[in-house]
């Protein structure tokens, strides 16, 4: 008791932490602990009252002599309810015993209550019991059973898979028709799950689908972009359950089962004509499943998931999740890569190499290192370009800027007879773009020997019936465009050995 004495001083009265008071006072730091709980059970505090100056009275009321009343009428911890609250954050047996105590004045030690309730844990399987805290986990799975549903136009009857999810602490469970084939993938699954319940767990166990789960690896699964984009949306972690191993998501495979025995059972001689109908009837047994209570807790799903669940989820985010797809593409020669048939440009000088693009219903962005160099509408056109003129080079880009109207508008510019002379180039050819070439040329010329030659030359070329862009260089190159043309030639005379046009007719 002079010890109890001495930690209670140092600890109320001098501020001393348990370490401190265990080292000054050669005791063990659970010892100590020991004494401080008992002195808080017994409703003391430091000073003690003058009636425990004795050691006797004092040692009675920590150390109180056991029970007359036999073990059978002594009260008993409501079993469930610890199991029920340890699933709740930072709730331990010590303190549920503590509490326990604090409601019986006749109570048990801590070491009966913690056999006792191992030995109530045991009975309920023998397996190794999960500890599901509230709000921390959400299973996710496809059942294997499917519904049929007719389409009422054409009578083509289709299956319907059913999504099942259940959240870890209150065994809450929802399931909603989805139409075959399945989803893109696990992203979709989860994301349906996830607006079933209006708000997100902090991890989310599925399968290893190919489409979420990129390696199913026993100790590091790799989980996809899409996939991984959506828990960060929802601030949730992906932990696939391990290969091979249901037990990891027992409580969706479960769920599975009472599906098929359930809802699918009761339905069987059901026909559906919508998916909506299918989902009416599976919500309306849903409702009646939720609210039965469960044999082994005395209370229903809906009660253990609005008393454990609810509080401890997470709010959806303000804005809706954006289902997106990722992708790995090299560049083609002609700086595009094609996303669904269709071709989108990046930046010339990425030709060759590889870039990953993130592709939604409206928008394709393309990413080099984390690091995004490209954005285009998506366009449902097959085999059609969608092209950036920033990303082309600057040859590419003055070639397709040349067009028909821009290259006269250049030509008329330069003067009457260069827009002559490309006029005439581009209507003597099959088709007008085999000009192009020739003109594009022609005015080219301009920033070498000026508008004035240019057209002076042109005009030579017109007198000289010469319509290419050579005859134009050399006359600017040999310099005739500067000297005077030649004078006509006098008219052929008449001679008597000459025939003449009439001869001929």
């Amino acid at each position: 008791m002079r010890h109890i004495r001495e930690v209670l001083r140092l600890h109320y009265s001098v501020g001393m932490s348990q370490r401190a008071v265990a080292r000054s006072l050669g005791l063990a730091q659970g010892t100590v602990s020991k004494y401080l709980n008992r002195t808080r059970r017994a409703g003391l505090t430091w000073p003690l009252p003058a009636e425990l100056d004795d050691d006797v009275r004092l040692e009675n009321r920590l150390y109180p002599p056991p029970s007359d009343r036999p073990s059978d009428e002594r009260p008993q911890p409501d079993w469930a309810l610890v199991h029920r609250e340890l699933r709740r954050p930072n709730v331990t047996l010590m303190l549920l015993w503590e509490e326990y105590c604090d409601a019986n004045s006749d109570c048990f030690s801590y070491s009966w209550f913690c056999e006792r309730y191992k030995e109530w844990a045991g009975l309920l399987k023998p397996t190794l019991r999960q500890i599901h805290v509230a709000g921390e986990k959400l299973f996710v799975d496809y059942s294997g059973h499917t519904m049929e549903v007719v389409d009422g136009l054409t009578g083509e009857v289709r299956s319907a898979q059913i999504f099942v999810a259940v959240l870890g602490a209150s065994n809450y469970t929802l399931r909603r028709g989805q139409p075959q084939p399945k989803p893109a993938g696990l992203d979709r699954l989860t994301r349906s799950g996830i607006c079933l319940f209006r708000s997100v767990a902090r991890q989310t166990v599925s399968d290893n689908l190919k489409a979420g789960i990129t390696r199913a690896c026993f100790h590091e699964p790799m989980v996809n972009r899409t996939y991984a984009d959506l828990a960060r949306h929802y601030r949730t972690a992906i932990v696939p359950a391990r290969p091979y191993r249901p037990r990891d998501k027992a409580k969706v495979e479960v769920g599975v089962q009472i599906v098929g025995r359930w809802i699918l059972a009761r339905l069987r001689n059901h026909r559906f004509f919508s998916l909506a109908a299918l989902n009416e009837a599976i919500h309306a047994l849903l409702v009646e499943l939720n609210d039965r209570p469960l044999r082994s807790w005395g209370r229903s799903r809906r009660d253990l998931f609005e008393e454990l669940d609810r509080p401890a989820l997470t709010p959806l985010p303000d804005e809706p999740y954006q289902y997106a797809e990722w992708k790995r593409c090299r560049v083609n020669l002609d700086y595009h890569i094609e996303i669904a048939k269709h071709y989108y440009s990046v930046p010339h000088n990425l030709v060759r190499q590889e870039v990953e693009t993130r592709v939604t219903q409206k928008t394709v962005e393309i990413f080099l290192r984390g690091k995004r160099v490209a954005s285009h509408l998506r366009s449902t056109l097959p085999h059609r370009p969608t092209t950036i003129a920033e990303h082309m080079p600057s040859s590419h880009r003055r070639y397709r800027d040349w067009t028909h109207e821009r290259i006269r508008s250049e030509a008329a510019q330069v003067g009457p007879d260069a827009e002559t002379l490309i006029d005439v180039i581009l209507r003597s050819r099959p088709h007008p773009e085999q000009g192009f070439r020739s003109a594009v040329g022609i005015l080219g010329l301009v920033k070498r020997y000026g508008q004035e030659r240019v057209d002076a030359a042109c005009a030579r070329a017109l007198l000289l019936n010469a319509r290419s862009y050579k005859s134009v260089a050399a006359i600017l190159k040999n310099g005739t465009d500067r000297t005077a043309p030649p004078a006509e030639e006098a008219p052929i005379l008449f001679h008597a050995n000459i025939r003449g046009r009439t001869y001929y007719n």
